[in-house]
């Protein structure tokens, strides 16, 4: 960039932020995988994706305060949460109570 033209410089360096790849963060790929683990497993043994929502939740939260990987990390939070509401009902499912 030159500084004859402020505004022409000012411009461009407003393109190129607006064009720049987002990187998403290790935290919220893992929250993500995690999170599609424990939904898998969810249905086949309970007490696994029970542990495995846990976790997903918890490395959700941690990806969530970090800025490249919010994204991600929601929708990790999102599957944990529902793995985690999908081992309880086969859990109960398969002792009998409901």
């Amino acid at each position: 960039m030159t500084s004859d033209n402020p505004v022409a410089d000012r411009l461009l360096s407003d393109a190129r932020k607006k064009t720049a790849r987002v990187e998403n963060g290790p935290w919220g790929t893992a929250a993500l995988i995690i999170g599609l683990l424990a939904l898998a497993s969810c249905g086949l043994i309970p007490g696994v994706g029970w542990a495995l929502g846990a976790v997903g939740v918890a490395v959700s939260i941690v990806g969530m305060l970090r800025p490249g990987s919010a994204m991600l990390s929601r929708i990790g939070l999102g599957t944990s949460i529902v793995a985690l509401i999908g081992a309880t009902f086969f859990f109960l499912k398969s002792t009998g109570r409901i």
